[in-house]
């Protein structure tokens, strides 16, 4: 059974970080292409970050580039999202999916269930 699993979320004041975890079980981890989405309430979920199975390509959307950093640990099976200079636009439930080149969130075929980042300010 394919099982993501998120954590590391929190509350958190402006300008501080967060390192999101998440931890795959089921599956070979280290084959596949992994991406970091958030939903914030009434919003599409959107893409946030991707790394594939090398750890050596990354993507970034413009709202979090230079301040988001994407990494890969294929030995521990855990991917990881750190998060610095966090802004109150960045609340949202984030999620890790598996799967896709992409920044379409269809294109992933599965997902944590999500952990909460709230930056207060």
């Amino acid at each position: 059974q394919v099982q993501l699993v998120e954590s590391g979320g929190g509350l958190v004041q402006v300008g501080g970080s967060l390192r999101l975890s998440c931890a795959p079980s089921g599956w070979s981890f280290s084959l596949y292409t992994m991406g970091w989405f958030r939903q914030a309430p009434g919003n599409e979920r959107e893409f946030v970050a991707g790394i594939d199975w090398t750890g050596r390509n990354k993507d970034y959307s413009d709202s979090v580039k230079g301040r988001f950093t994407i990494s890969r640990d294929n030995a521990k099976n855990t991917l990881y999202l750190q998060m610095n200079s966090l802004k109150p636009e960045d609340t949202a439930v984030y999620y890790c999916a598996r799967g896709a080149s992409s920044r379409f969130p269809g294109e992933y075929a599965y997902w944590g269930q999500g952990t909460q980042v709230t930056v207060s300010s």
